[in-house]
């Protein structure tokens, strides 16, 4: 095999550089495309660097600490027969010629805002063409909840990330904090762009919205993602909902957030203070408080759509889950319809597009190429 670079990925827009955690494989190990290769830390969340080929990790150019432009060495992949020297050659050539990219260059697509029925909402627009796929966050969430995602995603279609009312750059103005006006937010986004058939994914209370556009206009959804989905079972963990709402320092919110996956650690301080950043807006306490009084009262969905989804959205269904799940129960998956795809990943939590981000991309490419070829 040729040499393989292994790089600094670029998460998010904002991305910049990363830091080297932890190295996760030795030199010498053998890599399939996928494996996860090492730890590090962004501004955002600390996240998996997967390898991009298939071959031998020849080479750990960086060093735990070191801190990486994007698109920077961190290591070399090439099959055992290439010689030492080829290795050397390779990196020496690289970093003699490598400048880390612009900021502005760099940069990307820029979130934009559109104003529905007097309500303001903001969307990050990734890729061009194909049946568009529209992202949901949820609780508490935001559009940079799919960092992870939206690059792979987008290579051959329109990708949205949206924030929903009361969340991120969107009016913070909920109403009664009912379903129907989420649902109606989202329609009218929908209408606004004008998509007339759309692929939904939906983490959590995006999932229920999700689900609930699919029961409401099933001819307008050409496919329905639930990851950790609300909607599905009653049960949902109090404690996170009502911890959350309550937070209002770092020391409350912290271990809070760290519910939202198995491995606590992917909590970074910079996470943290974003949160709390966007928890101190005007109106977004009275907002959470409004939507988790009526979406999440007492520790439990006020909407179960799971025996309707049997009946009453046709379409393909794929469920993901996390099997250490501690916010809505991984049981809940076995309450999607009969027909859908469902996949429980093992040492994931609540939010698996973004600490086993590889996987669930991987898992939504392969459906949504089912349904294009179906």
């Amino acid at each position: 095999m040729s040499i393989e670079k292994l790089g600094m990925p670029k998460w998010g827009l904002s991305m910049t550089e990363g830091r080297v955690i932890e190295w996760l494989v030795e030199e010498g190990a053998d890599l399939d495309i996928g494996t996860e290769v090492a730890e590090v830390e962004t501004e955002k969340i600390n996240g998996a660097v997967e390898s991009p080929a298939a071959g031998v990790l020849r080479r750990r150019v960086a060093a735990e600490g070191d801190v990486i432009p994007v698109g920077g060495l961190l290591g070399v992949i090439a099959g055992a027969s290439v010689s030492d020297a080829d290795i050397d050659a390779f990196v020496a050539d690289f970093q003699a010629s490598f400048v880390p990219a612009e900021a502005e260059e760099e940069a990307g697509p820029a979130p934009e805002t559109v104003t529905v029925d007097g309500t303001t909402l903001r969307f990050l627009k990734t890729g061009e063409g194909g049946e568009p796929l529209v992202l949901l966050h949820g609780f508490g969430g935001d559009l940079n909840n799919w960092l992870f995602n939206v690059e792979a995603l987008s290579g051959d279609r329109a990708v949205y990330s949206l924030d929903l009312p009361g969340h991120g750059g969107s009016s913070k103005d909920v109403g009664d904090g009912d379903l129907a006006a989420l649902c109606g937010a989202l329609r009218g986004f929908l209408d606004s762009q004008g998509i007339d058939k759309v692929h939904l994914v939906g983490h959590s209370m995006g999932g229920l919205v999700a689900a609930t556009v699919a029961l409401e206009d099933p001819a307008r959804v050409a496919s329905l993602t639930l990851v950790d989905s609300a909607g599905l079972g009653e049960q949902i963990d109090r404690d996170y909902i009502e911890g959350f709402v309550a937070a209002e320092g770092r020391r409350d919110l912290k271990p809070v957030l760290q519910r939202l996956f198995a491995d606590p650690g992917l909590v970074n301080r910079q996470m943290v203070d974003d949160v709390l950043k966007y928890k101190r807006l005007d109106g977004v306490q009275g907002s959470l408080e409004t939507l988790s009084g009526s979406l999440f009262p007492d520790g439990r969905q006020t909407r179960v759509l799971a025996a309707e989804l049997e009946d009453g959205y046709g379409g393909p269904v794929l469920v993901i889950w996390g099997e250490r799940d501690a916010i809505i129960p991984p049981a809940h998956a076995e309450a999607a319809p009969s027909r859908a795809e469902t996949h429980v990943l093992p040492d994931v939590g609540h939010s698996p597009h973004m600490e086993a981000a590889g996987d669930v991309n991987r898992l939504l490419e392969g459906f949504l190429a089912g349904v294009r070829a179906g």
